[in-house]
């Protein structure tokens, strides 16, 4: 398996050999001792001969490509299968923190890519993949019913989407979202998440078997 994006290798497992494929330095710096060698390189040009692997998984990465079509392309060439978890910005940007209070991260979901164009180029099925109540992957959406921890700067160093946007916005926005959960008033707008055991705030799967 060929692993894109692969960062420091959360998401990948020892039981199977993987081909880490990462363009950070930094991100390459922070993989854990025994984890698989990896290259640097960008997803729009993977060095790797056609057909070199079963499977090509890309997780949260597509947002970053400078040329999406030409990595889907890629991960088309030398995978028989892709898996992609990307997400819907129809559904991702009206989550309570993006909708409400950084809607500056919702304006680079625009500008990125079409949800339904990169679904087209790899002609792929596409399953819901709702947040649980005690989600704690470090996405953007992990904490839609604990809200408090978005007031974390650390919880939020993990999340590309406030990394990418200016940091006066995201403390302004954080400083009202501490004065709406003091003064009661997320508690009152957000009342329909209380009871609910999980939450749609856009994940997709995306399973590719068929040429793209």
């Amino acid at each position: 398996m060929v692993n894109v994006g692969a960062g420091h290798g959360s998401y990948e497992s020892g039981r199977r050999r993987v081909i880490p494929v990462e363009p950070s330095q930094v991100m390459l710096d922070q993989r854990p001792p025994g984890a698989a060698p990896a290259i640097r390189a960008v997803a729009e040009r993977l060095p790797l001969v056609d057909h070199a692997a079963d499977a090509a998984l890309a997780v949260l990465t597509v947002h970053h490509w400078d040329d999406w079509r030409i990595g889907i392309d890629e991960l088309c060439r030398v995978a028989r299968r892709r898996v992609v978890v990307h997400f819907d910005p129809s559904h991702h940007d009206q989550q309570w923190l993006i909708r409400d209070y950084v809607p500056e991260i919702g304006d680079l979901d625009a500008s990125r890519n079409s949800f339904d164009e990169v679904v087209d180029r790899l002609r792929a099925d596409v399953t819901v993949l709702p947040l649980t109540r005690e989600f704690s992957d470090g996405v953007i959406g992990a904490y839609w019913c604990r809200p408090h921890a978005y007031l974390d700067p650390e919880v939020r160093s993990h999340m590309s989407g406030f990394a990418q946007i200016d940091p006066s916005v995201v403390d302004t926005a954080m400083a009202r979202l501490g004065d709406d959960l003091r003064s009661g008033a997320w508690a009152r707008r957000n009342a329909a998440l209380a009871d609910v055991p999980s939450f749609d705030a856009g994940f997709r799967l995306l399973v590719s078997d068929c040429t793209c």
